[in-house]
């Protein structure tokens, strides 16, 4: 794709432009997912290798044959570990207030079929090069995890991810052990003071994309991405929070609770991240939903390594304005392996932000249950 066109693309996904249709975010009444009680554990290993794809997942059609997950269940899956800067872990228990447990499991209508993903014919990722365009928003809010993978700024000092970037199920990956997030910005090609109008000066004065790097205070994640809490339907819990040291300044995407396919406009999803096979690139894409369930959304996105944990959004009108407002309603899972009937499928999944999550992520953003009534 030449410049041209790119530009122009780029200026309508900042700019926000949409249909004329009235799509409009509901806000959801969420139930609270409380504290019940906390308790030390050792510390991890943190032995485990990254694995850039992952193998033997239940997908949608394994799903749609196991019985609904009881309270007691959902309890346990969104239990959470917290792992802190220096190796030191502590397990939380929750429990539910004000849940509704029937609508949680509302089964998904109209589902669509679904097609192979990877990069297949065509490849759509746009690669982000314009330094006006890749600091800043929405560009600006995806940031680079030092495991390898992408996440996604939802607080002045906290980031949503995969949780396999973090943890492979058993124990916590080699690189977590010292976490870091990347966020990009302008900076000079030369430091230093310069004397003005200097050849020298103008030299300096040219600014290009770099990393600023955080070192990160402590990581939250489901229990539910666990090997032997949820054999079965883990990746519905492959997300993460990050805690960062210190607080950056940059603009960052608030969360909303995924609608249904029938509620996106035109049936798209939206993400950034850092595909492995472009270094030292941002990649945006968007595409259509094909096929959804409760916990999951299956879709057409290009995309490689390294986009994992990259934050889904999509664009909805705020009730009773006429203006449009992203919010991040799932996190890119990646390239999954899945048995079905038997033969092993590929596909692309991400993972939806249901209500229950969404407390439970709201909860350790604020740290204030009162703040997340609704999503």
């Amino acid at each position: 794709m030449g410049p041209i066109p790119l530009l122009l693309l780029l200026s309508f996904v900042v700019s926000g432009v949409e249909s004329e249709e009235d799509y409009t975010w509901h806000l959801r009444k969420v139930p609270q997912v409380l504290n019940k009680r906390t308790v030390t554990l050792s510390s991890p290993g943190f032995k485990a290798e990254a694995k850039p794809v992952l193998n033997g997942t239940c997908g949608i059609e394994c799903q749609s044959r196991l019985p609904l997950a009881s309270v007691a269940d959902l309890e346990n899956f969104l239990s959470y570990e917290t792992v802190y800067e220096n190796g030191t872990r502590t397990s939380t228990e929750v429990y539910f207030r004000d849940f509704d447990v029937q609508a949680e499991h509302e089964v998904m209508k109209d589902s669509h079929s679904r097609g192979k993903r990877q990069v297949y014919g065509m490849d759509s990722r746009f690669s982000i090069s314009d330094k006006q365009f890749v600091t800043n928003y929405p560009f600006s809010t995806t940031v680079k995890v030092s495991t390898g993978c992408t996440g996604i700024l939802i607080s002045p000092k906290h980031v949503l991810t995969a949780a396999h970037c973090v943890h492979d199920g058993t124990d916590y990956i080699k690189g977590a052990k010292k976490l870091r997030v990347g966020i990009l910005k302008l900076r000079s090609k030369r430091g230093g003071r310069k004397r003005k109008g200097s050849k020298r000066n103008k030299r300096a004065a040219e600014v290009k994309p770099s990393f600023q790097w955080t070192r990160v205070k402590h990581t939250q994640l489901p229990k539910g991405w666990f090997r032997g809490v949820t054999d079965d339907v883990a990746v519905d819990y492959d997300y993460a929070v990050l805690e960062l040291k210190r607080p950056h300044k940059k603009k960052f995407m608030e969360l909303g609770i995924s609608p249904t396919v029938k509620k996106l406009p035109g049936s798209r999803i939206h993400f950034s991240g850092f595909d492995d096979d472009r270094p030292g690139q941002l990649v945006y894409r968007f595409c259509s939903v094909s096929d959804e369930s409760n916990d999951l959304m299956y879709q057409y996105c290009d995309a490689q390594h390294g986009s994992s944990g990259s934050g889904i959004y999509i664009r909805l009108k705020e009730p009773e304005k006429k203006k449009w407002k992203r919010k991040i309603i799932g996190i890119f899972s990646g390239h999954q392996w899945v048995d079905v009937n038997g033969m092993q499928q590929d596909y692309n999944v991400a993972v939806r932000i249901t209500p229950l999550k969404y407390a439970q992520i709201c909860f350790w953003i604020r740290g204030n249950y009162a703040d997340c009534q609704y999503g």
